[in-house]
């Protein structure tokens, strides 16, 4: 029988169940075009170092945290026009003028790193 106190209960379990989910879902890629962005531009190196010809995060997000970027990813960020660009064409711009800048290995730009097929962000934390 469906009473005021079941109903009670049932709400409070549906509660708590949807809190759960909200609080333990999986992180969602907060970027995704940027990681299209990158493996459009580049599909050779997608295709070396990607999966399924994607490029992940790690190119610019050394770690589990994707607050900390290393130095490709503090330079592609530097110039982007806003946090959390969306426009495709600003996105491959700002790729394409990080490309253009020094990057960690001696007398190469992080361009050079790309055509080489080599990543061009370094392991470590720059920020």
């Amino acid at each position: 029988m469906f009473t005021v106190k079941n109903a009670v209960r049932v709400s409070c379990a549906v509660l708590l169940v949807a809190g759960l989910a909200v609080s333990t879902g999986s992180n969602a890629v907060a970027r995704p075009k940027y990681k299209d962005a990158i493996s459009a531009l580049y599909p050779e190196l997608a295709k070396k170092h990607g999966t399924d010809g994607k490029l992940s995060c790690a190119v610019c997000h050394p770690g589990k945290s994707k607050k900390d970027r290393n130095n490709y990813g503090v330079a592609f960020g530097g110039k982007l026009e806003k946090s959390n660009e969306t426009d495709a064409a600003k996105i491959t711009a700002a790729l394409e003028a990080a490309a253009k800048l020094d990057s960690a290995t001696k007398d190469k730009t992080f361009g050079d790193l790309i055509e080489a097929l080599e990543l061009p962000g370094t392991d470590e934390k720059a920020n």
